[in-house]
């Protein structure tokens, strides 16, 4: 079975892309796999600067084909945050609960009708000579709402409601989720390179 790398070490991407891309032959490994590995800087200025910054670092590192995405919340009431920062919103990286409570903090002085945002995907694939091969972008539309609902996903999903649904991405199904969200719609596209990937090797 072919290798895809996955540029992370979030065991939540890598779950999803897993179940994404279950149907295809492919291995995914995450940058747990290679602890030797250097932290690529994701200093963009744009979701895409990063992917593509990860996606080709990552894969000269490793010597493998390297599947890299930057993505993140956009709140248009809020000037675009917490956009490339989303992970780092309040301060520490992966701190969902902190980013969570800023976030709402940011919003509540904002009616539901004001509260709209949208959740945005890059990812990038690059082959293992670090050039990237393909460059794909989704979004997935919804509304921050005031309180937690739901579980399930991580970040800012259990404040992210799908409208369509009425459930947020902490409440939605899996199967679901991976029919809608930003993730999914960016890896459907990136999915003739993964075949070239598997054909290829």
């Amino acid at each position: 079975m072919t290798e895809l790398v996955i540029g992370t070490k979030n065991k939540s991407k890598l779950r999803e892309i897993k179940e994404i891309y279950a149907d295809l032959p492919v291995n995914c490994l995450d940058l747990s796999s290679f602890p030797n590995h250097s932290e690529v800087l994701e200093d963009g200025s744009s979701f895409l600067e990063n992917a593509e910054k990860k996606a080709s670092g990552y894969a000269l590192q490793v010597g493998k084909w390297v599947l890299a995405e930057d993505s993140g919340l956009v709140v248009p009431v809020l000037k675009g945050e917490p956009g490339i920062h989303s992970a780092r919103y309040a301060g520490e990286h992966g701190g969902d609960s902190a980013n969570n409570t800023k976030l709402l903090e940011a919003l509540k002085l904002f009616p539901p009708e004001k509260r709209d945002a949208y959740y945005i995907c890059v990812a990038c694939l690059a082959n293992s000579e670090g050039k990237i091969m393909a460059r794909a972008e989704g979004r997935c539309h919804g509304r921050i709402i005031k309180d937690y609902m739901g579980q399930g996903g991580f970040g800012y999903d259990p404040l992210f409601l799908i409208l369509e649904y009425h459930q947020t991405f902490g409440e939605l199904t899996a199967r679901v989720k991976h029919s809608i969200s930003h993730r999914s719609k960016a890896l459907a596209q990136l999915r003739p390179s993964i075949w070239q990937l598997l054909n290829n090797s």
